[in-house]
């Protein structure tokens, strides 16, 4: 019985071990699976964040190359032994060799290495050296587009950065799994993803190296063209103070010559003098401060001087014309022309005179009244006419005062005494102040110029005509409105005339006779009398 009951509680003992052992068990069994569950899905935002990624895709690609080469070697071993069998299989493997070969030859740029378009440094294209203001801007877009390449150059790099953090992070958590499970999948995934590890860490060293080479040169670069620029900019700086000491220059001699000429005129033309060597001084600056070689361009204009002096022959006979008419001193702005083109006669006051024309206003004037029939134009004159055309001046030198004259035509039996007689009294009392300015002119004048005649009293001349006696009434006037003081005269000289009875105005007239005995008293019939005005 003793013994009976000592194998009984030895029995009771050891299945009470074991039940305990069993729970011990399922309990470790139970720890494991929710800690292998938990790495799980601990390398699911791994995997999301990697898949897609640009690195990881290239690195797939170039896995996807070397598989495939592997394949196509174990595929051409294959043919090799079959080479003299055209069965199904044999057919197939070529088939299969060709399809590797297409893929193969799509991938072909992973065939060496999965990274080197990734961190190859992007090529920084030379600029030419800054040589003008206007090349400042391309200098600091050079800059700014060198400065953009190194940023997304630099953000790509660190990209590959976060992409071996993710596969370290994985790689361990893999690491855990594989300890606590004997999955094989894990274990090749482990093995897999420490050999993508060594491949990306080398590529993350080479491309190390190869930002700091290309980052020395961007900064290399950009140092070369910032320099340009400063240059540039200095030297447009001290040409910038010449040409405002040029412009404050031409303000002083302005100022000078409008205390000290008083005639509106040549003021107006020494202004404009002024402002051309001042435009031509400054282009002169601009000409040799920024063309390196001027001796090239002197040449070569030497050589085609001749082909543009015959092209632009008018042109040139215009500049001519304007240093003639400038430096001559024969035309001014404000002078009255006469200028005879091609039969027609145009008279106006010169407002402006160019580099290439004088610029008339048609004033209303004997001319127009005569011919034209319009006034007011505007009429441009090219400055080469003075060499071709007659120009007349009725206001050269100050001149205020030119000829005009009036003609009245009497019968034959008039008191042609007494007519001159009151036409010249007529002239002489309104054109009496423009005689005393003429006079002064005259005497001006003729210190510059041999005048034989320098009387500037009213003329009056008789001439037989063959209707009558033709009176010519000539006065000094006014250059500018001639035509005022040519109608008052003419008004006073009618009026006066008609007065008379011994004074008769001829005109076209005809007399018929009823009897056909004609008395010698009779007076002489006038026909066909004309008054030329």
């Amino acid at each position: 019985m003793k013994k009976i009951f000592v194998f009984l509680l030895f029995f009771v003992f050891s299945f009470s071990n074991s039940e305990v052992a069993i729970s011990e068990s399922n309990a470790t069994t139970a720890i494991k699976d929710t800690a292998l569950l938990d790495l799980r899905n601990k390398l699911i935002p791994i995997n999301e964040k990697l898949a897609g990624n640009i690195w990881i895709t290239r690195y797939s690609n170039y896995k996807t190359f070397q598989n495939l080469t592997d394949e196509l070697k174990t595929i051409e071993a294959m043919l090799k032994k079959q080479s003299k069998s055209s069965s199904k299989s044999t057919i197939e493997l070529q088939k299969k060799q060709n399809t590797i070969k297409e893929q193969l030859e799509l991938l072909k740029e992973f065939e060496k290495a999965p990274f080197s378009s990734m961190i190859t440094a992007p090529e920084i294209d030379s600029m030419q050296k800054i040589t003008n203001p206007i090349a400042v801007i391309s200098g600091f877009s050079y800059i700014k587009q060198l400065r953009s390449t190194k940023d997304e150059y630099k953000i790509r790099l660190e990209g590959l950065d976060r992409i071996i953090d993710e596969l370290n992070k994985k790689e361990e958590i893999l690491s855990e799994i594989v300890r606590l499970s004997e999955d094989e999948t894990y274990k090749n995934e482990l093995i897999d993803i420490r050999q993508e590890i060594i491949e990306f860490k080398a590529a993350e060293d080479i491309a190390q190296t190869t930002y700091s080479v290309y980052e020395k040169r961007v900064i290399e670069a950009i140092s070369r063209v910032t320099e340009d620029i400063k240059a540039q900019m200095k030297k447009a700086m001290n040409i910038g103070i010449f040409i405002l000491v040029v412009v404050a220059l031409s303000f002083l001699f302005k100022f000078i010559i409008k205390k000290t000429i008083t005639d509106n005129e040549r003021l107006y033309t020494a202004n404009k003098f002024i402002n051309l060597v001042n435009i031509t001084l400054i282009i002169l600056i601009l000409l040799f401060a920024y063309i390196e070689n001027v001796t090239y361009i002197v040449t070569v204009l030497g050589f085609a001087s001749a082909g543009i002096a015959i092209a632009m022959k008018d042109m040139f006979m215009s500049m001519l014309g304007w240093m003639v008419i400038v430096f001559g001193g024969s035309f001014h702005v404000g002078d009255r022309i006469k200028v005879r083109r091609d039969g027609e006669n145009f008279v106006g006051d010169i407002i402006d005179i160019s580099l290439l024309r004088m610029t008339i206003y048609e004033d209303v004037t004997f001319n127009t009244y005569q011919f034209n029939r319009r006034a007011g134009r505007i009429i441009f004159i090219p400055n080469n006419y003075i060499f071709t055309d007659l120009i007349a001046n009725f206001s050269h030198q100050g001149m205020k005062t030119v000829w005009d004259g009036i003609d009245i035509t009497l019968s034959f039996e008039s008191n042609h005494k007494k007519a001159v007689y009151i036409i010249k009294n007529i002239v002489r009392k309104y054109s009496k102040g423009y005689t005393d300015i003429a006079k002064k002119q005259m005497s001006k004048l003729r210190n510059q110029y041999s005048i034989k005649n320098p009387n500037v009293e009213p003329r009056i001349f008789s001439f037989i005509e063959p209707h009558g006696v033709k009176i010519s009434a000539w006065y000094m006037t006014n250059s500018f409105a001639p035509m005022a003081l040519r109608s008052t005269i003419s008004s006073e000289i009618i009026e006066s005339l008609l007065k008379e009875d011994d004074i008769v105005i001829a005109y076209p007239t005809q007399t018929l006779y009823m009897d056909k005995r004609r008395k010698a008293s009779d007076p002489k019939p006038i026909e066909n009398n004309e008054e030329i005005m």
